[in-house]
């Protein structure tokens, strides 16, 4: 593959609880972990929020060229991923997906067949393919 665009960050200070710059400037702020896994919580992002909205921006731009190509129009439509984190049964620990598409107007076997050729077609649901469990869901 030949990348179109490479981006790039950094993260200093300590992991999770660190902070995070990417080559630009353009995102540079501190991260914390959730109260849910021990951490402080707070005002802060962390690096599983950080990955649902790269991944729910990205589904939903697939999700609008499948459409554009077989000439179905979309309105209104919202994409939400939810990106869970646990321990895994073999050691470490992995991460879990759930998207969820809203498609108003859209009778379900169309907007079923839109959402999985989107799936087929992101770069994010190609890069964990076979490696996170995904779920598609409509809204």
């Amino acid at each position: 593959m030949t990348a179109l665009y490479t981006a790039s960050a950094t993260a200093t200070g300590d992991g999770r609880n660190g902070h995070v710059r990417s080559s630009d400037g353009v995102l540079d702020f501190d991260l914390a972990i959730p109260k849910e896994m021990g951490g402080p919580g707070g005002a802060l992002t962390n690096p599983e929020q950080l990955f649902a909205a790269g991944y729910a921006a990205c589904f939903h731009s697939a999700l609008k060229r499948v459409a554009s190509t077989q000439k179905i129009t979309l309105v209104d439509t919202a994409i939400t991923v939810d990106v869970g984190i646990g321990a895994l049964p073999s050691g470490g620990f992995g991460l879990s997906v759930t998207i969820e598409a809203e498609l108003p107007g859209l009778d379900e076997a169309t907007a079923k067949a839109v959402l999985d050729a989107a799936h087929q077609i992101c770069p994010y649901s190609n890069a964990t393919r076979g490696n996170v469990e995904v779920q598609l869901n409509l809204a």
